[in-house]
C-alpha cells in the first residue's frame, strides 16, 4: 500500500522515510507548514504532519482526520511575540498586535499565555493578520483585521504600524524585544503532531 505523507525530515521522523515492510510512504517535496491547507481543505494526504491547532480547528469543523499521538516538533513559544519598544503584558490591551493568522499554534499558544498567566484581556487587542486560516470554514473574531495587501509583519512592526507581532522566528534584530520575558525555558510548549485522514 501506498500512503501519500506530509511529514518533516526529523530525526523522529526518519524511519517514516523509508519503505517498511507493509507500505510505502509516497513523501512529499517542500516546506511541511506550507502545505497545511492542501491537507485540510483538499483532504490530498493520507498521513500528515500538522500543526495542533491546525488540527483541532479542522476537526471542529468535521475534516476527517485522526490525531496520532507522534509529536514530531516542539519549542517553547514565549519569545516569539516581540516589540521595538518595552512593553508589558498587560499593556498590549488597546494596542495592534500582528500574527501571520489568528489560527496558527503559536498565536493560540500566545494568547493563552496572556489571558492566563498576566491577565490580558484578548478582546481589547486588535489583532492584524495576514494571511487566511488553514481551515477555509473558520472565521475571525471581530477584534480581527487584516492588513493591506503586500505588507510585511516585521516591516509594519519596525515602522510603529503594529506594537507587537508574534513571529514565525525568534528574530535576530537588535530593535525587537521579547514582550514576555521568562527565566528559564520549559520543555517543549507547542507539540506537532502526525495526523491521518479516516
Amino acid at each position: 500500500m501506498k500512503l501519500k505523507t506530509l511529514i518533516g525530515d526529523y530525526p523522529v521522523t526518519r524511519q517514516f522515510r523509508t519503505r517498511t515492510e507493509r507500505f510505502e510512504f509516497a513523501q512529499f517535496q517542500g516546506s511541511v507548514a506550507s502545505a497545511f491547507k492542501r491537507v485540510v481543505r483538499d483532504l490530498e494526504f493520507d498521513v500528515a504532519e500538522m500543526a495542533i491547532m491546525t488540527f483541532l480547528v479542522a476537526k471542529a469543523f468535521g475534516k476527517p482526520y485522526r490525531l496520532l499521538p507522534f509529536v514530531v516538533m516542539a519549542r517553547f513559544q514565549h519569545p516569539y511575540l516581540v516589540s521595538s519598544e518595552a512593553l508589558s503584558p498587560k499593556q498590549l490591551e488597546g494596542k495592534r498586535v500582528g500574527v501571520r493568522s489568528y489560527s496558527v499554534t503559536t498565536g493560540a499558544w500566545i494568547r493563552g499565555i496572556l489571558a492566563e498567566d498576566h491577565g490580558v484581556d484578548l478582546s481589547r487587542i486588535q489583532w492584524v493578520t495576514f494571511e487566511e486560516a488553514h481551515v477555509a470554514e473558520f472565521k475571525d473574531p471581530p477584534n480581527v483585521q487584516r492588513a493591506a495587501a503586500g505588507k510585511d509583519i516585521s516591516a509594519m512592526l519596525l515602522a510603529g504600524e503594529l506594537d507587537a507581532a508574534i513571529l514565525g522566528a525568534i528574530p535576530t534584530d537588535p530593535r525587537l524585544q521579547p514582550v514576555i520575558r521568562t527565566r528559564k525555558r520549559p520543555a517543549g510548549s507547542e507539540a506537532r503532531s502526525t495526523a491521518r485522514s479516516s
